[in-house]
């Protein structure tokens, strides 16, 4: 199942996954994905993996065809924090950070979810208008 959890952001998609995760809860979170990139240049992502025991295969399905249709749309991430315990999620995060620059993925303990939560949060101020003035200037 997944749950929607309050992100402190408004750039922020935040939920946690717990249990069995089927097709159509996934298919929710990529529903607030994308409502949430017509709003914001750039989104971030938090995600809490707890108990999560299994996805069902139409899930991982959904996840990997979504994935695959996000690669030209990469602009539109900041940063993916995803929480939990489980150390093989490591050298999954480090393979999308080499893959999806600029989109960056880290790996947070869960006793580190108040570090993630401010992580994610942050979003890198937009070029001032007098900053881009210049640089065409010059």
């Amino acid at each position: 199942m997944i749950e929607f959890l309050p992100s402190g952001a408004n750039h922020v998609v935040a939920l946690r996954a717990s249990g069995r995760v089927n097709a159509d809860d996934l298919q929710e979170a990529i529903d607030a994905i994308e409502a949430l990139k017509q709003t914001h240049p750039r989104i971030s992502l938090y995600t809490e993996i707890d108990e999560m025991r299994w996805m069902t295969l139409t899930a991982m399905l959904r996840d990997l065809g979504y994935g695959l249709t996000q690669i030209g749309d990469m602009a539109h991430y900041h940063r993916a924090a995803v929480v939990t315990d489980h150390d093989w999620l490591r050298p999954l995060a480090a393979l999308e950070n080499h893959l999806f620059k600029p989109f960056e993925v880290r790996i947070f303990d869960t006793h580190h979810r108040d570090e993630a939560k401010e992580w994610v949060r942050d979003l890198p101020e937009a070029p001032q208008a007098a900053d881009a003035d210049e640089a065409t200037a010059g």
